[in-house]
């Protein structure tokens, strides 16, 4: 049995083609296209918000989803372990081992693109847009790729 496992959680795209982060720091909701946060020349992604770049950008709903997904695998794996005992304690063995029933698992509803009230943002600096509060829009917001203060934002 292996001690490693690989799980992955699908993040959707809107309609649009973006994906929705959040700021761990403010909360601020905002969306970029997967291809800019994968681009090799963005470095940081800047909350629009505040300004401050994050670790991590991934909201509740894909942490809930995860572990969800790892507590399920989990449960599977201890199970497995212990029916794999069960199985080699049968032969002759003065210590019975009973497994009992395989746990149920947890729901793993699919992750939705959600938040539908930003508007796209074009930031003339970096020639890239995002999708932020509308507010933000009219107030100015800082670029998500280069972190500059835009307050002309089309």
């Amino acid at each position: 049995m292996s001690d490693e496992f690989h799980m992955t959680v699908s993040i959707p795209t809107d309609d649009e083609g973006y994906i929705l982060l959040q700021c761990e720091h403010c909360g601020t909701f905002f969306k970029v296209t997967p291809f800019d946060i994968e681009d090799g020349g963005v470095l940081h992604i800047f909350c629009p918000s505040c300004g401050l770049t994050s670790e991590n950008y991934v909201t509740e709903d894909v942490i809930e989803l995860a572990m969800r997904m790892i507590k399920n695998k989990v449960n599977d794996m201890i199970y497995d372990a212990f029916k794999d005992l069960e199985r080699h304690n049968k032969r002759n063995s003065i210590i019975k081992f009973k497994a009992g029933k395989r746990p149920k698992h947890e729901t793993e509803d699919p992750i939705r693109s959600g938040i539908e009230a930003l508007e796209i943002a074009n930031f003339s600096c970096c020639r890239r847009s995002a999708k932020i509060k509308p507010l933000l829009k009219m107030t100015g917001a800082y670029c998500p790729f280069c972190g500059v203060k835009n307050y002309e934002i089309e």
